[in-house]
């Protein structure tokens, strides 16, 4: 439920996953990452709250697109070459 304080809306972490389309495993994922800035207010209890432009922010990461260089570059810098180019993808995995 949308709240109101000094004429400003905010919506929980559910409701603005809800609107961006994410869920919110990727959205604690990205500002753990610090692909999103952390910097939302947070209600008495803790809690993070999001107003419209957040909800924005999150939508325009959801829906970036980038060059295959610039995706291929920005994860070998956060994992191995093999789990880029192959590896054990499109293999079964008897883990799930």
């Amino acid at each position: 439920m949308a709240i109101k304080i000094n004429g400003q809306m905010y919506y929980r972490t559910l409701e603005a996953c809800q609107m961006a389309g994410v869920s919110r495993a990727t959205l604690f994922r990205w500002l753990k990452a610090g692909i999103l800035e952390d910097a939302m207010p947070r209600d008495r209890k803790g809690w993070r709250l999001f107003t419209e432009n957040d909800i924005a922010r999150i939508k325009s990461e959801a829906t970036r697109v980038i060059q295959r260089e610039a995706f291929l570059e920005e994860t070998r810098s956060g994992t191995s070459q093999e789990s880029v180019t192959g590896g054990s993808y499109g293999q079964e995995d008897s883990g799930y």
